[in-house]
C-alpha cells in the first residue's frame, strides 16, 4: 500500500518537477542571454570611447609639431606668436591646460603659459636629453589626474629646448557619453608603465574590457569595467514575461504529449490485433508444406486412375468396342471430379477466412508500410514521399490485406530502384474523388519492358533471378477481392502502379 501511495504521489508531482526544470532551465537562458547582451553593449561602447580617446591623443601630436616650429622660427626673438597660438589651444582644447618652452640651458628664462616647478623643469629638461626622437610621457606630481608629453625642439641632437603639454586624463575622456554615467560602470585610464591617471584603483569583475590607445605617441592604457548583479540578469518584467511563456508551453506540450500517449496506445492495439490475424493466417500457410505431401498423395490416385482409364479406353476403340468405352469414360468423369474436389478442399483450408468488412482509414495501412519499409529505404538512399489526405480515406477492405498489397508495391519499387543513381524517389498518393479512392505508387527507375508489361499480373512473371512472380498477381487477387482494380498507368518515366477502391459508403450491398 504504501508504495502504491507513493508511486502516486510521485507520479502526480511529476508535472510541477519538470516544470520547475523548464522554469530553472528558462531563467538560466534569460541570465546567459543578459549577460551575453551587457557584455556586448560594454564592449561596443569601449571601442567607441577608445577610438575617440585615441583620435584626441592624435591631435596632441599635432598641436606639440606646431609649437615647435614656432619656437624654432622664433628662435633669438620674442615668444609672443607661441604664447598666442598656446593660449588659442588651451581655449579650443580645453583637456590641454599647461603649456610651456623650457631652455635646455638653465641660464635662459623658460617660456609657458604658467610659472612651471624647478624640480619639475629639470625632469622634463632630463627626459628630452634622453629622447631619440620620440615624444616621452611624465606624470604631473602637483595633479594626479594629469600627465605631460614632452619633445625636444627642434627634434635633434642639437635640440635647444624640451617641448612640454600638461593633459588633463578625466577631459580626454570628457566625451563619453550617457552610457558611462550609468551605475556600476566604470572606466580608467592609466601610463604605460601602469600609473593611473583617472579612474578608481580597481574595476568590476563582473565584465571588463583593456586596450592601449591607438595613438602612438601616448599609448595610454584605456579600461572599462561593469558590475553585473541579479536586477541585470533577471530584469522583473522580463522574469515575469518569461515565466508566463513557459508555463503557456508546458501545459501545451503537456495536453500534446498526454493526446500524443493515447494516440500510440491506440494504435499499439491496432497493431497488436493486426499482428494476431497475420500469425494466424502464417500458421495455416505454415503446414502448406505438411498438407504438399497428403495433397500429392490424394492427387496421384484420381489422376493415375484417369490415365489407365483413357489408356483403356484408347485400346477399346481401337477394338470397336463402344459400349466398354462410355463406362471408361464414366468412370474418367468419376476421378476428374475426384481430383477437383481434392482442389477445391485445399484452396478453401490455405484461403483466409474471409470475416465481414467494415470501413478502415486507408491511410492507415499506407502509414504502417511506411514504417516496415523505412529502414530499408533509408538504407538504399531512397527517398520515400508519402502524400496523404488530412481527412480520413475509408474504404471497404480487409486492412491486412491492403497493407499487403501496398507492401508489395512499394518493395517492388525499392527493388527495381536498387543500383539505380541518385536521386532515388518513390512517391506514394492517396486521393479521393469521382466516387472513387485512388492509391498511386510511382518510382523513378528504369521502368517495365513492353514483354513483361504484357503478361504483367500472370503468376510467376518477374524480372528478378530471386523472385517468384506471385506477388502482383496476389494484390490483383486482393484489390479484385474489395471490388476493386488494379493497374500499371503509362507515360512518364519509372513505374506507377495505380489501385483504385470504392469509398466504404459506396460499397456494393451498402446502398438501398
Amino acid at each position: 500500500m504504501m508504495d502504491s501511495a507513493a508511486r502516486s504521489a510521485v507520479s502526480r508531482a511529476r508535472p510541477f518537477l519538470l516544470w520547475l526544470l523548464a522554469v530553472a532551465l528558462a531563467l538560466g537562458g534569460l541570465a546567459l542571454y543578459q549577460r551575453m547582451v551587457l557584455d556586448a553593449e560594454l564592449q561596443r561602447q569601449s571601442a567607441t570611447l577608445h577610438r575617440l580617446a585615441s583620435q584626441q591623443a592624435d591631435q596632441h601630436d599635432a598641436h606639440m609639431t606646431a609649437l615647435s616650429a614656432i619656437a624654432v622660427a622664433g628662435e633669438g626673438q620674442r615668444f609672443d606668436l607661441f604664447l598666442e597660438v598656446a593660449a588659442t589651444i588651451m581655449r579650443f582644447y580645453q583637456r590641454i591646460d599647461a603649456i610651456q618652452l623650457v631652455p635646455l640651458a638653465q641660464t635662459r628664462e623658460i617660456i609657458g603659459t604658467e610659472p612651471l616647478d624647478p624640480q619639475l623643469a629639470e625632469a622634463i629638461r632630463a627626459a628630452a636629453r634622453a629622447s631619440d626622437g620620440h615624444i616621452a610621457l611624465l606624470p604631473d606630481p602637483a595633479l594626479a589626474d594629469h600627465y605631460r608629453m614632452v619633445k625636444r625642439s627642434p627634434n635633434t641632437d642639437a635640440a635647444l629646448y624640451a617641448l612640454t603639454l600638461r593633459v588633463n586624463a578625466e577631459k580626454l575622456l570628457s566625451d563619453a557619453g550617457p552610457f558611462w554615467s550609468r551605475p556600476g560602470v566604470t572606466m580608467r585610464l592609466s601610463l604605460p608603465d601602469g600609473e593611473i591617471l583617472s579612474g578608481p584603483e580597481a574595476l568590476p569583475a563582473s565584465a571588463r574590457y583593456s586596450k592601449a590607445l591607438g595613438s602612438a605617441s601616448q599609448p595610454l592604457l584605456l579600461e572599462t569595467g561593469m558590475r553585473i548583479g541579479l536586477p541585470d540578469l533577471f530584469p522583473p518584467m522580463r522574469v515575469l514575461a518569461l515565466l508566463v511563456a513557459v508555463t503557456l508551453l508546458f501545459i501545451a506540450g503537456l495536453a500534446i504529449m498526454r493526446q500524443r500517449a493515447r494516440t500510440r496506445d491506440a494504435l499499439q492495439q491496432v497493431r497488436l490485433s493486426a499482428i494476431e490475424a497475420r500469425l494466424t493466417h502464417a500458421s495455416r500457410i505454415n503446414a502448406l508444406g505438411e498438407m504438399a505431401s497428403g495433397m500429392a498423395h490424394e492427387l496421384t490416385q484420381p489422376l493415375t486412375a484417369i490415365l489407365a482409364q483413357a489408356q483403356a479406353g484408347r485400346r477399346l476403340l481401337e477394338q470397336k468396342d463402344t459400349d466398354a468405352v462410355a463406362s471408361v469414360l464414366d468412370d474418367t468423369v468419376k476421378q476428374a471430379r475426384r481430383a477437383s474436389d481434392i482442389l477445391e478442399r485445399f484452396r478453401n483450408w490455405s484461403r483466409p477466412q474471409q470475416a465481414l468488412v467494415a470501413g478502415f482509414d486507408l491511410r492507415n495501412a499506407v502509414a504502417n508500410v511506411r514504417a516496415l519499409l523505412a529502414q530499408a529505404s533509408a538504407a538504399e538512399g531512397i527517398e520515400l514521399d508519402i502524400r496523404l489526405p488530412a481527412d480520413p480515406v475509408r474504404v471497404a477492405a480487409d486492412p491486412v490485406e491492403m497493407e499487403q498489397v501496398v507492401f508489395n508495391l512499394m518493395r517492388n519499387a525499392i527493388e527495381a530502384l536498387e543500383g539505380m543513381k541518385p536521386p532515388r524517389r518513390i512517391v506514394v498518393e492517396l486521393k479521393r474523388g469521382d466516387g472513387a479512392v485512388t492509391l498511386d505508387i510511382s518510382d523513378n527507375g528504369p521502368g517495365l519492358s513492353p514483354a513483361v508489361r504484357d503478361r504483367l499480373f500472370t503468376p510467376f512473371t518477374t524480372t528478378r533471378p530471386e523472385g517468384t512472380g506471385l506477388g502482383l498477381a496476389l494484390s490483383q487477387r486482393l484489390v479484385e477481392r474489395a471490388h476493386g482494380e488494379i493497374s500499371l498507368k503509362d507515360g512518364g518515366l519509372g513505374t506507377t502502379f495505380r489501385i483504385v477502391l470504392p469509398p466504404a459508403d459506396e460499397m456494393p450491398g451498402e446502398k438501398e
